[in-house]
C-alpha cells in the first residue's frame, strides 16, 4: 500500500508541477535522488583537498578546504533537471554563491566562458554570464546534511537552469576562458549548453 501511496502523491505533485510550468518538457518528477555518475566515487582528504581558480585572471588563486568552507555560505532552494529525464523539485542547498567565489580573483577582459574542473579531470564548459545568476552555488550541503560522496560531496556545484551535468560533482576549481571549451560530457555528444526547456540533450538537438 505505501508503494501505491508513493505513486498518487508523486502523480499529484507531478501534475502540480506542470500546471505550474516547473516541468520541463520530456521530464518525470521523483520524490527520490538517483545517482548517476561516470566512474568511481573519489575519496575525500580534507588535507589535501585544494580549490583553483585560474585562465584569464589577473591573479591565479589556491584555497584550502578550510579556506573554502569559510567563505560567506547561502542557502538556496531550486528544483533539479537530469538528462535522464528526470526531475526533482525543492532540493534544498547550502553553500558558496559562484558570484562569491568570483570575487576572488579579477578576471581579465574577454572572460567569457568558464570550464568547471572536478576529480578525476571531469570538466563542464558553462558560460560565465549563466554562474553569475543569483542561485548557482557550490553546495556542500543537501536539504540540511552534509553532500553524500555519492551525490558530489564534498562539494558540488548547483547550476539549476541547465541539465544536472552542467552541476559537477566534486568540484575543485575553474578556469576562466575566453573561448568556449568543450567539457567531458560535451566532448562525448552531449549538448554544449543544455537547456532542460528547448530539450538540449545532445549535440545537434
Amino acid at each position: 500500500m505505501a508503494l501505491f501511496g508513493e505513486l498518487g502523491d508523486r502523480r499529484e505533485l507531478e501534475k502540480k508541477a506542470k500546471a505550474e510550468g516547473r516541468l520541463p518538457p520530456g521530464q518525470s518528477l521523483t520524490l527520490k535522488w538517483p545517482v548517476l555518475h561516470y566512474g568511481s566515487v573519489p575519496a575525500f582528504d580534507p588535507a589535501k583537498w585544494d580549490f583553483k581558480i585560474s585562465g584569464q585572471v589577473e591573479e591565479p588563486k589556491r584555497l584550502t578546504w578550510e579556506e573554502f568552507r569559510a567563505l560567506p555560505q547561502t542557502e538556496v532552494t531550486s528544483d533539479f533537471h537530469c538528462v535522464t529525464r528526470w526531475s526533482r523539485l525543492d532540493n534544498r542547498w547550502k553553500g558558496v554563491l559562484f558570484t562569491e567565489v568570483l570575487k576572488l580573483v579579477k578576471p581579465k577582459r574577454g572572460a567569457e566562458f568558464v570550464l568547471v574542473l572536478a576529480e578525476e579531470g571531469y570538466t563542464a564548459n558553462v558560460p560565465l554570464a549563466d554562474l553569475l545568476r543569483p542561485n548557482v552555488l557550490f553546495a556542500f550541503e543537501h536539504d540540511g546534511a552534509p553532500l553524500a560522496p555519492e551525490h558530489g560531496g564534498p562539494l558540488r556545484l548547483v547550476v539549476p537552469h541547465l541539465y544536472a551535468w552542467k552541476s559537477a560533482k566534486w568540484a575543485r576549481g575553474f578556469m576562466l576562458l575566453d573561448q568556449e571549451r568543450l567539457g567531458f560530457w560535451e566532448r562525448n555528444g552531449y549538448h554544449a549548453y543544455g537547456d532542460p526547456w528547448k530539450e538540449q540533450r545532445y549535440s545537434g538537438s
